[in-house]
């Protein structure tokens, strides 16, 4: 009787098949409980970004273009301070405020050259970061690996940086430049990628938020580089910018390991261990910990993943149409993004303010912007938060369209405001495109977002020159460009709240889920509100 009783309860409860870990479950298992050391060497990766923010934001004081006075008598009727440049005046009767090896403008007479001359080397940056971009962003998911394509970069970026100092003319300074961005391209991405993938979950948004005031560490050290250098010549900030980037370098290289995640998903499970090991040891766990879990982890292999091609993740994402349309959308908000992030502090000069103070409060709106970009990813969702953003900041670049150029305090105020909204959904989104992809795509889609951003930064020098003539053409280009492309968020999935995945097929698996559980809810309240 006693087992007739219980044959319905057996049968109706049949065991489940054991479920096989994933690489994410593995992970977590290892590092999810991350310790002080662990941390610690997650903020060293972190700090690639001070250099970073160094090498975009250098040309704001190198390229700027000095204040000039006239000479000779007040009653001199040959040249007029009010005049808005000195290219129509007599050269003897005025001279610059400063040494004319201050600045590229001065030292190779550049302020009569034309918008595009001026704005040659800031432009060739950028188009060295797109190029760079497109070229290299796989590298980090095929052949290198996150730790090896960030010392690769770094290294070159910081030897291209030290040659910029003893450029002999514009066009070499200009091409030097360009080898800089091309080589740059990859740090952020690498650095934010491999500093994440170094800790669990737990830790994740706040090792995020660390890399966003290690920028803006470093773009607070070029006002006070600028201030200390500002009667010697621009070369300095080149050599003591990229100096410190390259002991760094070496620093990081013989200090981090690689990302376990990417080599798991290679396939390289002992390379894997070792590097779980020596995080495990750093946690103050024993070394005698036993990884048979990566025995029993399996990658499914989705199309190119596992071979060495270096575009097999770029064919990947093709090849899915839900990869693409993501893919697409974030980078389409990633351009407007970009476009005003990069191009608001190359434009402060035209606000009619100090440079070394306005480029500092733009600095300093970064390290609020971090809290907020944290409590945002923490609190809210990331569509409404990139949306919201990105609207305001264009509202407030509009603003200082219509504020007279007399109102220097006004117009400071709302570019702030704006640059700190701007700020805020530049990390927002890069968190947002973290959690878009899979592992195995990973570094190459958050690649090119940054190269969508880099884009429009691009475009910025262009429309910074040209604004010194109109507004509209610099900070009315740039509300219309940000409050409409952040618009293409609205029809990207949310993703606050889930794991990462780690392959294309267990994406769409919880894609999949997520629609079906999304349909059944709607069908039972459908029902519910029937019955009564």
């Amino acid at each position: 009787m006693a087992d007739t009783a219980t044959t319905p309860l057996l049968t109706s409860h049949r065991a489940k098949p054991a479920k096989t870990p994933s690489i994410d479950d593995v992970i977590e298992m290892y590092i999810g409980a991350a310790g002080a050391w662990q941390l610690l060497k997650a903020v060293l990766v972190a700090f690639a970004w001070a250099f970073d923010a160094q090498q975009v934001f250098i040309s704001v004081f190198t390229d700027a273009e000095p204040q000039w006075h006239c000479l000779g008598s007040p009653g001199n009727s040959s040249c007029s301070p009010a005049a808005a440049s000195p290219c129509a005046l007599p050269p003897s009767t005025w001279a610059w405020d400063r040494p004319a090896e201050a600045s590229v403008v001065s030292e190779w007479a550049l302020e009569c050259a034309g918008p595009a001359l001026v704005s040659l080397p800031a432009s060739s940056f950028f188009a060295g970061c797109l190029a760079g971009g497109f070229l290299l962003t796989t590298l980090a998911d095929s052949l290198l690996g996150r730790k090896k394509m960030l010392f690769v970069s770094l290294v070159f970026m910081s030897i291209a940086g030290v040659l910029t100092a003893f450029a002999p003319n514009v066009w070499a300074y200009a091409a030097l430049r360009f080898v800089s961005g091309f080589f740059r391209s990859m740090v952020g991405t690498c650095t934010l990628v491999l500093s994440t993938e170094l800790v669990g979950k737990r830790w994740r948004d706040m090792v995020s938020v660390a890399a966003f005031f290690c920028f803006t560490l470093g773009f607070l050290s070029l006002p006070a580089l600028a201030y200390a250098f500002r009667k010697a010549s621009w070369r300095n900030m080149y050599f003591w910018m990229s100096v410190p980037c390259l002991c760094y370098s070496i620093l990081l290289y013989f200090l981090v390991q690689e990302s376990p995640r990417w080599l798991l998903v290679r396939g390289r499970k002992q390379d894997a261990i070792e590097a779980l090991r020596q995080i495990v040891s750093l946690n103050g766990s024993s070394t005698t910990t036993s990884f048979s879990m990566l025995d029993a982890c399996t990658v499914h292999e989705d199309a190119g993943v596992s071979s060495l091609s270096v575009f097999a993740t770029l064919q990947t994402m093709w090849e899915r149409q839900w990869a693409l349309q993501r893919l697409a959308a974030i980078m389409a908000a990633s351009f407007g993004v970009g476009m005003v992030y990069f191009g608001m502090p190359l434009n402060v000069g035209s606000l009619g303010s100090n440079l070394y103070l306005s480029v500092t409060y733009n600095a300093l709106a970064e390290l609020p912007s971090a809290i907020l970009s944290w409590l945002l990813v923490v609190r809210v969702n990331r569509r409404s938060s990139v949306i919201a953003l990105t609207a305001a900041a264009g509202a407030c670049s509009l603003a200082c369209v219509a504020i007279p150029r007399g109102a220097a305090a006004a117009r400071m105020a709302v570019e702030l405001l704006s640059f700190f909204a701007t700020c805020t959904a530049f990390d927002v989104i890069l968190i947002y495109s973290i959690e878009l992809f899979p592992t195995c795509v990973r570094n190459s889609a958050v690649g090119l977002v940054r190269q969508a951003m880099v884009l429009g930064g691009m475009a910025a020098p262009m429309l910074v020159a040209l604004g010194r003539e109109r507004n509209f053409w610099s900070f009315g280009v740039f509300g219309l460009a940000i409050g409409c492309s952040g618009l293409f968020v609205a029809c990207l999935p949310e993703t606050k709240g889930r794991s990462m995945s780690d392959t294309m097929d267990e994406e769409e698996h919880k894609e999949a889920t997520v629609a079906s559980c999304t349909g059944a809810a709607a069908g039972a309240t459908y029902s519910d509100s029937y019955l009564v």
